[in-house]
């Protein structure tokens, strides 16, 4: 007696493609679903400053909490980061005896790349994500709706201070780790490569290196700074789901923010001429 092979065998099974391009197409509404909810409240937030409507006691205590307290972990970031750029160099140095041009190879990357590249990834992972967890911890628990039964609108009491803390911590620590990277980097090329502070310092402002160079790091302070506040309010301010929905949020923060930074720090770069 032949056996008849099963209707589950000769059945279609659903396609690898398919399952390919529906995840594709879910994740791109995931993207765009964020893009659009970033863009609203940034309008939002930008129509609390016209007339200005923000709590000021608000915005003093999120600067003190998330400029000053950053200021540690910024400091021992831009010092080893120069550190690092002078070890990078120190092959082609002793190569070629450009002991001269230490500064400007040192000061050129970590002015216009580096040090606001790492300052926002450092800023990202401590305020960003603290942010989101702070204010999906109030949604969760309804405080967002206590000041709104209070008449108190949220966006000028609790988000627009923050955005503004987030963009200007961001902005000011790149500043310092600017000034920091380089000073670690001089007495780094001094114990690695006997290269004084002084002809490091030289080798910086001889005129390969300008002010266009500094002002193209700090504008990208301010752009990564915009999409790290928006990043981290949008997502805590829509978080669902307890508990474990603070910790998704956070997640997803850190990525988005992670991600936006490296695809403006490109854009940016394009747009400046490097």
């Amino acid at each position: 007696m032949t056996a008849h092979p099963s209707a589950s065998s000769s059945s279609p099974e659903p396609g690898g493609a398919e399952a390919f391009f529906g995840a594709v197409g879910t994740s791109f509404f995931n993207i765009a679903g964020t893009a659009g909810g970033m863009t609203i409240l940034f309008v939002r937030v930008l129509a609390r400053f016209v007339p200005p409507r923000i709590d000021s006691r608000e915005l003093w205590k999120n600067l003190h909490k998330m400029a000053v307290k950053s200021l540690p972990i910024v400091v021992i970031t831009a010092i080893f980061t120069g550190a690092i750029m002078v070890i990078q160099a120190a092959p082609i140095v002793k190569r070629y005896g450009a002991e001269s041009l230490l500064g400007w190879g040192a000061g050129f990357g970590t002015l216009r790349e580096i040090a606001p590249l790492l300052t926002a990834l450092m800023i990202s992972g401590r305020v960003g994500a603290n942010n989101t967890a702070e204010l999906g911890t109030m949604v969760v628990t309804e405080q967002l709706d206590a000041l709104r039964v209070l008449a108190i609108d949220p966006i000028a009491f609790l988000i627009a201070p923050r955005f503004i803390s987030i963009v200007s911590t961001l902005f000011m620590m790149t500043i310092f780790a600017d000034a920091l990277a380089l000073v670690g980097a001089a007495f780094s090329g001094q114990a690695l490569l006997g290269v004084s502070p002084l002809t490091f310092y030289n080798g910086l402002t001889t005129g390969l290196l300008g002010f266009r160079d500094v002002a193209s790091g700090l504008i990208k302070s301010v752009v990564f700074g915009l999409v790290i506040a928006l990043a981290s309010c949008h997502f805590g301010l829509s978080t669902t789901g307890g508990a474990p929905g603070v910790g998704r949020a956070v997640n997803a923060t850190v990525v988005a923010s992670a991600a936006g930074v490296f695809l403006l720090d490109y854009l940016v770069s394009f747009a400046l001429g490097g």
